[in-house]
């Protein structure tokens, strides 16, 4: 808009919503740093910086002056086209603060202060297997988690409220059809491969591969991708996550361990990264400089990590730098070979290591259990054997503790009760935006064969991460592909590619 009152409307909106940006940008450094060179000491400390930070970002969104504010914003964008910058400004911004109005701003700084406590104390018993050190904190995080539900409100299911604040407009109904539907696809295939065990051999990734040589490869081939290292750097942290301050300082960290897992972990983050990295200029310091959804960025990061990391078209490109990297181990080895191996699917106890097939057993998993504590269907102090159970139902397996079992995963310490099922929408959405990158691009492929990405990276940035958060998840994937979101392409290609890896009957 021009320098009119209307557009001075829309400005000051965005200097008042900008200072609430800096604010989570200042908690967001926070949390990167608890997570990669805090000492154990400081956890305390933390986790009151941290409270005073959201309490401080919560007040301002939810003081008058945002309502007069928008108030006139909205006014002066009447009219305007719904998908230009400042009417999904005005737009998102009422969302939000809707949202944040049902909570009071003490209970988000005590959510905020709970959850850094416990972050800090999963850390420790996951390393010394003692889930009883952290029962109390995790009872802490639903009980809040519960009493967010309460204040936000639900039609269908406590757990409605809190999916919605990752993925807006999804409900838990909708959530079991698709989970359902991936189910009638997943579980007989799981059979297929099982009886065919060993037409994929892993045993190629069992060499010893020398920790500052995975970095360097990951690096070099995220690089290649379109993640830019001068807005951005990798660490180390106990679980790999992104994390951006301003699109030009977007950070990744990664673990190592076996079969090149801190390499598909920097594919991963970095699809994240580049999401983060590629929003509009214009967006910075409002509401709209995030994604979508994380269903959204979900499939950035499994798309890189699988679509393109764990490709065939992919390894041809990038064996002989990995053989260049690990000559010794590679020295017997080819493209195909690798190909296959990152491939091997068997069931296994941790979800970042599951392989593409048998992933999504470990998210269905997760969402029946959250949904179960919420109701207080299950109490926090049974959640170990229920676990186990559900291990046992969806993949034939036993935890032989808790640090590989209930321990794992750093989200409910976290406080993001409700996020799990992001893993899965960002599956399903992968392969709907790679299939019409493809339509658009019919070369992709041997692109990717030949190292080039600037195509694939193109459509991506043109299509989704230029957009931010200006559209629902629902519109963004209705702009980009021509469809809502659908689980067909994703069925199809696990379907077309693991019974072609696995010699399966058609």
């Amino acid at each position: 808009m021009s320098d009119s009152a209307p557009g001075r409307a829309v400005a000051a909106l965005r200097s008042h919503l900008a200072t609430i940006a800096d604010l989570r940008a200042a908690a967001a450094i926070l949390r990167w740093d608890q997570e990669t060179l805090m000492p154990p000491g400081g956890a305390e400390g933390r986790a009151l910086q941290l409270a005073t930070l959201a309490r401080l970002a919560h007040e301002r969104l939810v003081a008058d002056e945002s309502r007069r504010l928008l108030d006139a914003a909205e006014a002066a964008a009447r009219g305007a086209d719904p998908a230009s910058d400042d009417a999904a400004l005005v737009r998102v911004t009422r969302r939000d603060l809707d949202r944040a109005a049902k909570l009071p701003a003490e209970f988000v700084a005590e959510q905020r202060r709970v959850s850094a406590v416990a972050t800090h104390v999963w850390r420790e018993a996951r390393r010394t297997n003692d889930f009883a050190v952290f029962r109390p904190h995790l009872e802490e995080v639903f009980r809040l988690a519960r009493r967010e539900a309460e204040y936000i409100g639900y039609a269908g299911h406590p757990y409605d409220a809190l999916v919605d604040r990752y993925d807006p407009g999804v409900t838990a109904r909708e959530l079991e059809t698709l989970f359902g539907r991936l189910l009638e696809v997943v579980v007989p295939l799981v059979r297929g491969i099982a009886s065919r065990a060993g037409a994929v051999d892993p045993a190629v990734l069992d060499a010893g591969f020398d920790e500052a040589a995975q970095r360097t490869f990951a690096l070099e081939m995220v690089e290649a991708f379109g993640y830019d290292t001068r807005r951005g750097r990798l660490d180390l942290s106990a679980h790999p996550f992104s994390t951006k301050f301003h699109r030009d300082d977007v950070r990744i960290t990664t673990r190592y361990g076996r079969r090149l897992s801190a390499v598909f972990g920097v594919f991963h983050e970095s699809g994240h990264a580049m999401y983060s990295q590629g929003t509009a200029p214009a967006l910075e310091r409002s509401p709209l400089a995030e994604g979508a959804g994380s269903g959204i960025h979900e499939s950035q990061s499994r798309m890189w990590e699988n679509l393109v990391g764990r490709s065939r078209a992919f390894w041809e490109y990038a064996f002989p730098l990995l053989r260049r990297a690990f000559p010794e181990q590679l020295e017997s080895a080819d493209a195909e070979r690798v190909y296959r191996a990152v491939n091997h699917v068997e069931p296994g106890l941790i979800r970042v290591s599951a392989d593409e097939v048998t992933y999504n057993l470990h998210i269905v998993l997760r969402f029946e259990l959250e949904k179960a504590l919420l109701t207080g269907d299950l109490a926090v102090r049974d959640l170990p054997e229920a676990w186990g159970g559900r291990m046992r139902t969806f993949l034939g397996l036993t935890p032989p503790d808790d640090t590989d079992g209930v321990l794992q995963d750093i989200h409910w310490s976290s406080g993001l009760v409700g996020s799990f099922p992001s893993y899965t929408l960002g599956n399903v959405a992968s392969a709907q935006l790679f299939d019409a990158a493809r339509r658009a691009h019919p070369s992709l492929l041997d692109d990717i064969r030949a190292g080039r990405f600037a195509a694939l990276y193109g459509w991506m940035r043109d299509h989704v991460y230029v957009h931010g958060r200006k559209f629902l998840p629902s519109e963004l994937l209705q702009r980009a592909t021509g469809s809502v979101l659908t689980a067909e392409p994703y069925v199809g290609y696990l379907r077309a590619k693991f019974t072609d890896l696995y010699g399966l009957p058609a």
